[in-house]
């Protein structure tokens, strides 16, 4: 088969700029649209502003290296046993006129159309492809019966439904196939278990299992290896004499989630679920316990994506903590929760200006170039960020800190993000192999009655 050549809209060198290097041996295209849309968005401190910035080097140091761009550019391959494809511009000015007349042709999306026909009739032993992250211009693409396919080189699964989920149900019959030579001791109060057995190949560390049947067995994997693995007795949160911070657990893994929360060696945990199922409130109530009672934090850092999901209410004055507050509603209701209003105003005063000088709000778009010690940072609506600002998030990270990311990847704002390429998947499916790290989704809401049918009904 000949090497295909693919279009690049510009979006999709927005999203990624590695883009140019991720079509293997094929060719790439950069139409003068694209150039041209790239050179009004450069400017800026926004993320894209700086991806954008980051392809026109990519571009740059191509040219100076190669000279020539008429005959096209070599790209460099992931695979040095590889050649890489060419990267071509728009040299020459290609015919307008190739659009139906109800598609007039100064619109950058039709300017693409009519270059992708034009190098279709120029390019006929070859398939040409215009790669686009909009949806739109896909569905116009293929109505002219141009080849259009989506950008998934980012995408970490084939379908969401295949994201690790943190825990697994045992087999009624487990111990009579794993309990064989299984060891058991305690240490510090703590109960662990060796087992052997075919099950524990599919096992990664500080991943739940459990024999759903009532008051059935519950275990944490600590270490996995070839032949055996260590599982340890997991802390029940569901009593109130085991509460943290006055919060219980409601469920199987709403208690998962409390002992990933409360466990200091591990510094990465992320918690998926629909509306009203504990993330925040959890979240919230392990970091008060952890950093006001127990000391192992100095302070919680709370974040989040400021993405509207309506109208954008505009600009926000004051001072950063002051503009992110109508964002943080999620945060006021749980501290509601979580401190009690006892004592009239002054203990509610009292206990508004201790939690204030413990939480901090801060914005994502400051994060850039920061490190936080000893902190436990919160990452709420994770599922809006792309893997590369999900990247610069996590690297802010200094010693001493827990990072916890909650998010529902069935509610994404951000333009041309999916459940499959979200940051929020990409992160799980990455540090489900790390044994500082845990994972666990929750299944059943807990938030109302009312909030319970409106998940399942509307």
């Amino acid at each position: 088969m000949s090497h295909c050549l693919f279009i690049l809209d510009t979006n999709v060198l927005m999203h990624d700029p590695t883009a140019l290097f991720r079509f293997a041996e094929h060719d790439v295209y950069l139409p003068m649209v694209v150039l041209e849309e790239l050179d009004a968005a450069k400017k800026g401190t926004s993320e894209l502003a700086r991806n954008v910035r980051q392809v026109s080097r990519f571009i740059d140091e191509l040219i100076n290296q190669q000279g020539n761009i008429t005959g096209g550019v070599t790209l460099p391959t992931y695979d040095k046993e590889k050649t890489g494809g060419r990267l071509f511009f728009q040299t020459e000015s290609l015919a307008t006129n190739l659009l139906p007349t109800s598609l007039p042709g100064n619109k950058p999306d039709n300017t693409l159309l009519s270059t992708a026909i034009a190098l279709q009739q120029a390019n006929t032993h070859r398939r040409v492809t215009l790669v686009s992250k909009d949806i739109n211009l896909r569905i116009k693409a293929h109505v002219l019966s141009i080849h259009a396919e989506d950008y998934t080189n980012d995408k970490v699964l084939d379908d969401a439904d295949l994201l690790y989920t943190g825990s697994q149900a045992l087999p009624a019959d487990f111990w009579e196939n794993h309990g064989k030579e299984m060891t058991a001791w305690q240490q510090e109060g703590r109960t662990f278990y060796t087992v052997t057995g075919p099950a524990i190949s599919q096992w990664y560390t500080n991943q739940f299992v459990f024999i759903p049947e009532e008051g059935g067995f519950e275990a944490i994997v600590r270490e996995c290896h070839s032949d055996h693995a260590v599982i340890e007795w997991t802390r029940d949160f569901r009593s109130l004499k085991h509460n943290v911070w006055g919060i219980s657990a409601r469920n199987r893994e709403q208690n998962f989630a409390l002992n990933l929360l409360t466990d200091p060696d591990i510094d990465f945990v992320t918690l998926l679920g629909s509306a009203g199922t504990g993330k925040t409130l959890l979240t919230l109530a392990a970091g008060l316990a952890q950093t006001l009672d127990q000391k192992i934090y100095r302070e919680i850092i709370v974040t989040r994506v400021t993405v509207p999901v309506g109208e954008d209410i505009g600009f926000l004055p004051g001072t950063e903590e002051e503009k992110m507050t109508p964002w943080m509603g999620a945060l006021v209701d749980n501290l509601e929760v979580l401190t009690p209003t006892h004592g009239g105003e002054w203990g509610r005063a009292a206990t508004a200006d201790l939690l204030h000088n413990r939480i901090k709000i801060r914005s994502l778009n400051f994060m850039r170039g920061r490190t936080f010690l000893n902190r436990y940072i919160i990452l709420d609506e994770a599922q809006n960020l792309t893997s590369k600002q999900m990247k610069t998030f996590i690297t802010r990270a200094g010693p001493g800190t827990k990072i916890v990311c909650l998010g529902n990847i069935a509610q994404i704002d951000t333009p041309y993000l999916t459940e499959t390429t979200s940051g929020l998947t990409y992160v799980v499916d990455r540090f489900k192999y790390w044994e500082h790290s845990g994972h666990i989704t929750l299944q059943r809401g807990e938030r109302s009655r009312l909030a319970d049918f409106a998940n399942q009904a509307l």
